[in-house]
């Protein structure tokens, strides 16, 4: 039986190291990821014992909130450790705690979303800033262009994608370097496995959304707390734990609003799987 040995960081754009356990900002928002939370100095601490926690990576976006995310963020951490990157999203709205996503990846919102993420977060540049979704009212060539834009003017330093299929970042190949990709995936979830799968082959850093959740059901749930059991610790930690192995291009970004939560999250780095948890887990039905 081998034991996988996991590598703790990587770089992403070719240039900036980070720890491969990152933290996703959307629940330090209010309820239904709207509004100020009712305790925003709970996101604020939340936030600083991450990075005293090691994280280097934080993941927002403007819709979180809309704005509060990135606005609690600055008020936590900025001025910014040197090695501290947060990278932010624009291209999706939302006008109310119930209402549904929209895009809108015109030129002129983006415009407005990037500079507004850029006031908000306290910053000249934005480390990686990723279009949340393609609009499909938009051709796509216009959101691209304005990123490249965006990126040759010096208001973001790399740029990626979220929610995408192959043939869409090769689209955006055309207009920029793709630095990472946002899709969803999980152990239970293998729908963009293509798409991970290329990511590697060109050195995209693969960011997963939603990586605990979905397709759970009885026999999942038993490799999963056979493995858990075997390690001493929580289900959840698995699932996070079989990304990290699963490609060392993956970038972690569970989020929390809890301090506890936080806490077990980044334990996962530490949790060394061996092939033959691999094979368990990789048997799950995806």
């Amino acid at each position: 039986m081998t034991t996988n040995t996991l590598k703790t960081t990587l770089t992403l754009g070719g240039d900036l190291e980070v720890n491969r356990v990152g933290f996703g900002a959307m629940r330090i928002t209010g309820p239904s990821i709207w509004g100020m939370p009712d305790n925003p100095q709970n996101s604020i601490d939340l936030l600083r014992r991450a990075v005293e926690l090691g994280v280097t990576f934080i993941d927002t976006a403007d819709m979180y909130g809309p704005f509060t995310s990135e606005q609690l963020i600055a008020d936590a951490l900025h001025p910014y450790a040197d090695k501290l990157v947060v990278g932010t999203k624009g291209g999706l709205v939302r006008f109310g705690p119930w209402a549904e996503f929209n895009n809108d990846a015109t030129p002129q919102h983006l415009h407005d979303a990037l500079n507004g993420s850029l006031q908000r977060l306290k910053l000249d540049h934005i480390d990686l800033y990723q279009l949340h979704r393609i609009d499909p009212n938009v051709p796509a060539e216009r959101s691209f262009g304005f990123l490249k834009q965006a990126q040759q003017d010096g208001k973001v330093r790399h740029l990626g994608l979220s929610e995408v299929s192959v043939d869409e970042i090769q689209k955006a190949q055309e207009f920029f370097t793709v630095a990472s990709v946002q899709n969803r995936y999980s152990v239970y979830n293998r729908e963009w496995e293509p798409v991970l799968d290329y990511c590697q082959q060109q050195g995209i850093v693969f960011i997963p959304w939603f990586p605990i959740g979905g397709g759970m059901d009885a026999k999942n749930d038993a490799i999963m707390q056979r493995v858990a059991d075997a390690h001493g610790v929580t289900t959840h930690q698995i699932a996070l734990s079989w990304l990290l192995h699963r490609a060392d291009n993956i970038l972690l970004i569970p989020g929390t609003s809890s301090i506890e939560h936080l806490e077990e999250n980044m334990q996962v780095g530490r949790i060394a799987l061996s092939d033959d948890d691999m094979v368990m887990l990789n048997s799950i039905a995806g």
